[in-house]
């Protein structure tokens, strides 16, 4: 009873909450293309095939540029009527307009732009070149960089926060990790593709992570 009584009675111990800020950065390996083919006819059946036609000039030229099967998605395919208003105001199906989209991954990044240039020397007028995304193949290396900063960040502040209030930094208690943060994979959206190589600047590939740790102060 004594015994209960007396830890009843200790104090708290003291304790302090940071949250400690890691960035790290590292130039691109990969290249993300989005691109796609469309083809505007006079009745659907022809739309479609002239959508076919172009996206497989535009697969084979993906192919002999070196691009894996793997490395390349169809994110969307479609098939919409085109509609004409005349000049009283009423609207007509005129035609039919199909088009396929792809993402595509360049993992040898210093071909991106001549990649680009390929495609639209074989799609002609069909292709579209809708966006370059620059990223790193595998982030956990620049991730456990981050990570670590983070985590040198929040011992600092505590360690800090000890020395102001005259005590002396003891035992971590508890740390959590917030998600991640990509704020600037490099982008180049509506790239123009009307040269044989397309000049792109990848630039840095940064990542953050922050964390929140609680120490005892002894």
């Amino acid at each position: 009873m004594h015994r209960a009584a007396a830890r009843k009675d200790a104090p708290a111990t003291a304790t302090v909450t940071v949250t400690g800020n890691g960035r790290a950065s590292a130039a691109p390996d990969l290249a993300i293309l989005s691109i796609g083919v469309e083809a505007t006819r006079p009745t659907a059946k022809q739309a479609m095939a002239g959508q076919t036609t172009a996206a497989e000039a535009l697969l084979d030229v993906l192919h002999k540029q070196g691009i894996e099967d793997r490395d390349i998605r169809t994110d969307n395919l479609s098939l919409a009527p085109v509609y004409t208003q005349s000049t009283n105001g009423d609207s007509k199906v005129t035609g039919y307009q199909a088009g396929q989209s792809f993402s595509v991954k360049v993992r040898d990044i210093d071909r991106t732009g001549q990649v680009i240039g390929a495609v639209n020397d074989a799609t002609g007028n069909a292709g579209r070149i809708n966006g370059v995304v620059f990223d790193v193949a595998d982030p956990s290396g620049l991730r456990a960089k981050a990570r670590e900063a983070a985590y040198r960040d929040a011992y600092d502040k505590a360690s800090q926060h000890a020395r102001l209030s005259g005590h002396r930094l003891g035992r971590l208690v508890s740390l959590s990790e917030g998600e991640s943060v990509r704020p600037g994979p490099g982008a180049a959206p509506g790239v123009p593709a009307d040269e044989p190589s397309v000049p792109l600047a990848p630039g840095e590939i940064e990542e953050q992570v922050t964390v929140s740790a609680v120490y005892e102060l002894i």
